[in-house]
């Protein structure tokens, strides 16, 4: 996997987490109306106030919580999300489904497991760029084969302990 797209796989998982924890977050069963939202979450949803009463239960809850979470963002935090937001618009449609596949495959681990891994990416981000650089040469020059050997029997670790 190239740097850019372990990157933005990297973004784009944080930012589906993100969504997903804000929509189960919200568990909402009635519809958000268009005037239960404040002057702010208005705004930033004006795009869709014409169709506000046509969309689903959920997609309101999460365009609601999106732009509460959104309004509650301070000016740096903003411009990371959109930053990100923007990568994710620049990959490619096989690499967001990539992306999408991943996550999914992420979604199905045990809580352990995804523990194990969240473990794992924090102490590859502690390494130095020179190290984590070697890394991604050396998972670049494996074949498809010894990737989805390595990936295995990551996975067989990862369940024993």
């Amino acid at each position: 996997m190239n740097t850019k797209l372990s990157w933005h796989f990297c973004l784009a998982l944080l930012a589906t987490l993100m969504l997903s924890w804000s929509a189960q977050a919200t568990g909402q069963d009635e519809p958000v109306s268009w005037e239960s939202l404040s002057g702010e979450q208005r705004q930033l949803l004006r795009e869709f106030e014409d169709s506000w009463e046509t969309l689903d239960v959920d997609r309101k809850a999460r365009l609601a919580a999106g732009a509460a979470r959104w309004t509650a963002m301070s000016e740096a935090d903003r411009e990371r999300a959109a930053e990100r937001f923007q990568r994710w618009r620049e990959l490619s449609e096989e690499e967001q489904e990539l992306i999408r596949q991943r996550y999914q495959e992420f979604r199905e681990l045990t809580p352990a497991e995804r523990g194990q891994i969240r473990e794992a990416f924090r102490r590859y981000r502690e390494l130095s760029p020179e190290r984590r650089q070697q890394l991604r040469e050396r998972y670049r020059r494996l074949t498809p084969e010894q990737r989805q050997r390595t990936r295995e029997r990551l996975r067989r670790r990862t369940r024993q302990r």
